[in-house]
């Protein structure tokens, strides 16, 4: 069969920009094919110049285009989208639809959004939510995580992104990692330095990441909370539509306690309560408080996590425990609480979930 640009542009239907995850000619990507006997040269209108990901381009079409049995050679290159294009690329992505002034998170409908909530912080919340939301991955779902703990965002180095969001037109990006769209203020401060705001600027930030980051198809947003019952809070959940909330808890009862006030501030801002999860099971810590909260709220405990010096490891590498070591105590008890969460996806509350003894 002789080369044609058909060809060409069928195995380029098959390249998929990472941080959009839709096909490049989809994206109208694919500024031009030139084609001289069975020798190919492609060029690629990135949304942004000096893409950091320009390299899975490079591979994908290495492999697509070049692995075709007419193909002799081929070579790519790179263009920049001009703004008119990318405000058809925004508008694309935005399924036609205008801005809008609603100061709540643009997820789809059928998007489901998880809060993670503590109520203080240094109960292994983030942690539990990396390793929630990569559970959720293997287990088939479109994840992405909003890092909303505005003091203490740590997901980034969990999961090993430092690249910032791409910048289309004002939409933002979320870069991707172990098959994760991240957002998080961490993206926007300058290595480790304190985040000093407080009132409007605090609150127009939050208002930005709900309203101006491209998240795409998902299936699950998993949300982690700052700790406590504070400002940051009472507006994230007022701006969560449809969110539903697991509460985290060590086993003591001080914790126990200070949690059960974050399950009535979620509440309150109009959340459902999905459960509780139980983390740092051990002789140290002991064990009960999560039942005794899931009793004191009347819903159910989805597992409980033991301590293990892994979880800590696994988050300083930048890879998630269920990733690095998906068969490991505390990987498996992670994997329970995902399987818990993602039954009640069919069958909505009224399905009866497992409960931990």
């Amino acid at each position: 069969m002789a080369l044609s640009r058909d060809i060409v542009l069928e195995a380029l239907s098959r390249v998929i920009d990472p941080e959009l995850r839709k096909p490049v000619t989809e994206l109208d990507m694919v500024r031009d094919i030139e084609i001289k006997g069975n020798d190919v040269r492609v060029t690629i209108a990135l949304t942004v110049a000096g893409c950091p990901l320009r390299n899975s381009f490079e591979e994908q079409v290495a492999r697509e285009v070049g692995e075709l049995p007419e193909v002799a050679s081929v070579a790519l290159a790179f263009d920049v989208m001009t703004p008119d294009e990318r405000a058809a690329l925004t508008s694309k992505l935005r399924g036609g639809r205008p801005e809008t002034d609603e100061k709540s998170i643009q997820v789809d409908d059928t998007t489901r959004v998880i809060a993670v909530a503590s109520g203080k912080g240094g109960v292994g919340k983030s942690t539990l939510t990396v390793n929630l939301a990569s559970a959720l991955s293997a287990l088939g779902r479109r994840v992405g995580i909003l890092d909303a703990d505005i003091y203490g965002h740590s997901i980034p180095h969990m999961l090993g992104i430092s690249q910032k969001p791409v910048l289309v037109d004002r939409m933002m990006i979320p870069p991707v990692a172990h098959d994760l769209k991240l957002m998080s203020i961490g993206f926007f401060l300058d290595d480790n330095a304190p985040l000093m705001w407080r009132g409007p600027m605090l609150h127009r930030a939050l208002e930005q990441f709900l309203q101006d980051v491209h998240w795409g198809d998902l299936d699950v947003l998993v949300v982690d909370m700052p700790p406590g019952t504070g400002d940051v809070s009472i507006s994230l959940g007022q701006m969560l539509p449809r969110a539903e909330a697991l509460v985290v808890t060590t086993p003591q009862l001080l914790a126990q306690e200070v949690a059960s006030r974050a399950a009535e501030m979620a509440k309150k801002t109009g959340m459902q309560l999905l459960g509780v999860a139980e983390n740092m099971t051990s002789e140290v810590f002991g064990s009960g408080g999560g039942q005794r909260l899931a009793d004191e709220l009347g819903v159910r405990l989805l597992g409980q996590v033991p301590l293990n010096a892994d979880l800590r490891e696994a988050g300083d590498i930048g890879v998630p425990l269920v990733v690095s070591d998906p068969e490991s105590e505390s990987a498996q008890a992670v994997f329970e609480i995902a399987q818990a969460i993602d039954a009640t996806r069919a069958a909505g509350f009224t399905q009866k979930l497992t409960l931990v003894s």
